[in-house]
C-alpha cells in the first residue's frame, strides 16, 4: 500500500510539475507556434523540395535571432505596459508609426488571406467539397473566436491548438530519412549566391522573424499585466523584476525552440521524400501534402493536411489580433482581448476588418499558392525597418526606464536586425543582376 502511494503521489507531482511549467509558457509559445503558419509551412516544404536537405542549417542560424528579437519584444510590453506601436506613439518620432502600421497592415492582410487560402485546400484534400466556402468558413470562426470568446479560455485554446504542430514530427516519424545526409544538411552551411536561393533564404527569416510575432508578443505581455491586480509595469515597480525577466527568457527561448523545431521536421520531410523524388516546384503547403502521398503514403499525406489545418486556426487569430493591437495602440484606442467588445469596438473592428479582407482576397484572382511563398518575402522586407525602430526603442529611457536593453541581448538583437535587412539586400541585387 506504502508503495502504491508513494507512485500515485510521484505522478501527482510530475504532473503538477508539468502543468505549472505548461502554465509558465504563454505569449512566447503561442508566438512560437504560430509562426509555423500555413505560410511557413509553405515556405518550409518549398525550400525543403527545392534544395533538399542543403537548407537545414538556416533554421539553426534563426533561432538565436528571433529568440533575442522576441525576447526584446516581450519586455517593451512588461516593462512599458504597452506594446510595440503603443511605445513609439508615445517616445518616437510621430513620422516613423504611419509608416509601420500600413506596412504590418499590408503583410498581414496577405498572410491571413494566404492562410485562409492554404487552409480551405488543405481541407478540399481530404473531403473536397467548395473551396471558398470553407475560406469563409475559416475566416468567420477565426474572428468569431476573437471577438466573442472569454480571453483566458481563448488563450488555453491557442495553446491547445499548439498540439497540432506535432503532426509533423508524426510525419517524419513514418518515412525513411537519410539521417547521416539530414544532419550534414542541418550542421554544415551550404550558401548558393542565385536568385532562387537568396529568395528562398529572406522567405525563411520572414516566416520566422515577421513583424506580426513583435507587435503580438509584446501586447500579450502587456495584457496579461493589465488584467492581473497584482502586477504593474516594471519601469513604475520594478519588484520582480530578475523572476519577470526570466519566466519571459524561459518562454521565448521554449517558443521560439519549438518553432524552428517543427520547421526543421517538415524541411526533412519534404527533403527526405519530394526533393529525393525529383519534386522540387513544390509552391504551397498544401500542394505539399498531396505531393506526399505516392512517396510517402496516405498516412503522412493525412497527418501534413490536419496540421495545416491546427496551424491556421492559431496563425490567424494571431495575425489579426496583431494588427488591431499596433492600430489599436497607435490611435490610443481602449485594446484587448480580454475586454468586452463594447469595451473596445474599435479594437474588435480592426479584427473584423482584418478577418474580412481576407476572406475578401480569396475571392478576387490572388494566387494563393503564389501569395504564401510571397507573403514569406514580404515579412523579410518588411521586418528590418521595424526591427530598427524596435532596436531604437529599447535604448529609450523614457519608454524603458531603468530597464533599457544593454549587453549580449541588445547586441543579438541588432545582428538579427542586420541579417534581414542584408538577405533582403542580397535577394534585391541578385534579381537585378538576373534582369541585366
Amino acid at each position: 500500500m506504502t508503495e502504491a502511494r508513494l507512485a500515485s503521489t510521484n505522478r501527482k507531482r510530475s504532473h503538477f510539475r508539468l502543468r505549472r511549467f505548461f502554465d509558465v509558457l504563454g505569449p512566447g509559445l503561442i508566438t512560437g507556434a504560430s509562426d509555423d503558419d500555413p505560410s511557413g509551412i509553405g515556405t518550409y516544404s518549398q525550400a525543403g523540395g527545392q534544395l533538399g536537405f542543403g537548407i537545414g542549417w538556416t533554421m539553426l542560424l534563426t533561432y538565436p535571432l528571433m529568440a533575442a528579437i522576441q525576447e526584446i519584444s516581450a519586455r517593451i510590453g512588461r516593462v512599458t505596459g504597452h506594446g510595440i506601436a503603443g511605445n513609439v506613439c508615445r517616445h518616437l518620432p510621430a513620422g516613423l508609426l504611419w509608416p509601420m502600421l500600413a506596412m504590418l497592415f499590408l503583410a498581414n492582410t496577405v498572410n491571413i488571406a494566404a492562410d485562409l487560402g492554404a487552409m480551405a485546400d488543405a481541407l478540399a484534400l481530404l473531403v473536397h467539397g467548395p473551396r471558398l466556402l470553407y475560406v469563409v468558413l475559416f475566416g468567420l470562426i477565426s474572428v468569431a473566436a476573437q471577438i466573442f470568446f472569454d480571453y483566458e479560455r481563448y488563450v488555453g485554446v491557442l495553446k491547445w491548438l499548439t498540439l497540432s504542430l506535432f503532426a509533423y514530427i508524426a510525419a517524419l516519424a513514418v518515412i525513411h530519412v537519410p539521417w547521416s545526409e539530414a544532419a550534414e544538411g542541418l550542421l554544415l552551411p551550404r550558401i548558393q549566391w542565385s536568385g532562387d536561393f537568396l529568395t528562398t533564404l529572406v522567405a525563411i527569416l520572414g516566416t520566422t522573424i515577421s513583424p506580426y510575432l513583435f507587435i503580438w508578443q509584446s501586447a500579450q505581455e502587456a495584457e496579461e499585466q493589465r488584467i492581473d491586480r497584482n502586477k504593474t509595469p516594471l519601469k513604475h515597480d520594478g519588484r520582480g523584476a530578475g523572476k519577470e525577466f526570466r519566466r519571459i527568457r524561459i518562454d521565448t527561448l521554449v517558443g521560439m525552440a519549438f518553432s524552428n523545431l517543427i520547421g526543421i521536421a517538415i524541411i526533412m520531410t519534404t527533403a527526405a521524400t519530394l526533393h529525393a523524388h525529383g519534386i522540387t516546384n513544390v509552391q504551397s503547403s498544401a500542394q505539399a501534402a498531396e505531393a506526399l502521398r505516392p512517396v510517402a503514403g496516405d498516412f503522412a499525406e493525412v497527418v501534413f493536411t490536419l496540421g495545416i489545418l491546427g496551424t491556421g486556426l492559431l496563425a490567424i487569430p494571431v495575425l489579426a489580433g496583431s494588427t488591431a493591437y499596433a492600430i489599436g495602440e497607435g490611435r490610443k484606442w481602449p485594446v484587448g482581448l480580454s475586454r468586452k467588445p463594447r469595451e473596445a469596438v474599435a479594437f474588435y473592428a480592426v479584427i473584423a476588418i482584418s478577418g474580412l479582407l481576407g476572406i475578401g482576397l480569396n475571392l478576387t484572382a490572388l494566387d494563393p499558392i503564389a501569395a504564401l511563398y510571397w507573403s514569406a518575402v514580404v515579412n523579410g522586407a518588411l521586418a528590418a525597418p521595424i526591427m530598427v525602430i524596435l532596436m531604437l526603442l529599447v535604448r529609450e529611457p523614457k519608454a524603458m526606464g531603468k530597464f533599457v536593453v544593454r549587453g549580449s541581448l541588445y547586441w543579438l538583437g541588432w545582428l538579427s536586425t542586420a541579417a534581414m535587412a542584408l538577405c533582403v539586400v542580397g535577394m534585391g541585387l541578385s534579381v537585378i543582376v538576373g534582369m541585366s
